[in-house]
């Protein structure tokens, strides 16, 4: 089943996705939270679903909201594909590289990005985004990692590479902030068999530029869940951003954004997003 949020930004009703259709959640939950998914949300969207006890909504013209409401934290990992590495001036990392985005970065997956003012180096960055649904803290060991995730999601790490590199004294993020720049969706997908199995694409104005899949990872979604856990606390409803791989134009390939240019993201299996840049 895939759990969606429809409606104007911040009046989203919550819906589940499944078997063609779309049911609307209000009579179960007021929204998507961390705390809906930590209570046994899903298992409750599962049980209405068998029972068939949920009405249909008509998607037909309403906007796609995040598919989950206010995260505490968006955790991104950096360079965590080798060839994008290499295309950025680095070697590998031998441990995951942490940086975090405002959690008020996140809009729907066709809402409009917003260039900042004087911004020169605006970058796409198509990644596979996993959303905590069970607290994960110091765990024992990369096994216990995918029993904490509720269940995943596109995510694009829009950058801003003059702050993130020429100004950041050290801090990407401040080349990762900027409101509008975290687009997530369309849905979460909660039976995701293999989250290292899945093909993952972004197009710029029509043209290809990323073209991918997660087996590529250097690290796992396993091993980051893990990892994090032994220096931070994930609470459920935070989304943790795995990483891009090559095809950005911090390569040097491709032009960096400019307003009126449309890039569009796909996951297998997760749907595909549309962002025009004003």
């Amino acid at each position: 089943m895939e759990l969606m949020r429809l409606g104007e930004f911040g009046s989203e009703r919550p819906a589940v996705r499944h078997e063609g259709a779309v049911f609307d959640l209000g009579g179960l939950t007021a929204d998507v939270t961390g705390d809906f998914l930590a209570d046994g949300g899903l298992a409750r969207v599962a049980d209405a679903l068998a029972a068939g006890s949920l009405s249909t909504v008509d998607v037909e013209g309403q906007r796609i909201g995040a598919p989950v409401a206010k995260p505490g934290a968006v955790v991104c990992i950096g360079q965590n594909y080798a060839a994008h590495a290499a295309e950025s001036g680095s070697t590998p990392p031998e441990r995951p590289i942490i940086f975090f985005k405002h959690p008020n970065t996140v809009v729907g997956p066709n809402d409009d990005v917003l260039i900042p003012p004087g911004a020169a180096k605006v970058d796409w960055e198509v990644e596979l985004a996993v959303v905590i649904g069970r607290q994960a803290r110091y765990l024992s060991s990369p096994e216990e990692a995918l029993a904490c995730v509720a269940g995943y999601t596109i995510g694009n790490d829009v950058s801003e590479r003059s702050l993130q590199i020429e100004q950041s004294g050290g801090q990407w993020s401040k080349g990762k902030s900027a409101e509008t720049f975290n687009p997530l969706g369309p849905w979460l997908a909660t039976d995701v068999e293999d989250p290292q199995k899945l093909g993952l694409r972004s197009w710029v104005n029509g043209e290809p530029r990323q073209d991918s899949t997660t087996a590529d990872m250097i690290f796992t979604v396993a091993q980051l869940v893990f990892d994090l856990s032994q220096y931070l606390v994930l609470d459920p409803g935070d989304v943790v951003n795995t990483g891009t791989p090559e095809g950005v134009a911090l390569s040097g390939k491709f032009p960096y954004l400019r307003p009126g240019d449309v890039v569009e993201l796909e996951i297998d299996g997760l749907g595909r997003q549309r962002q025009v840049f004003r």
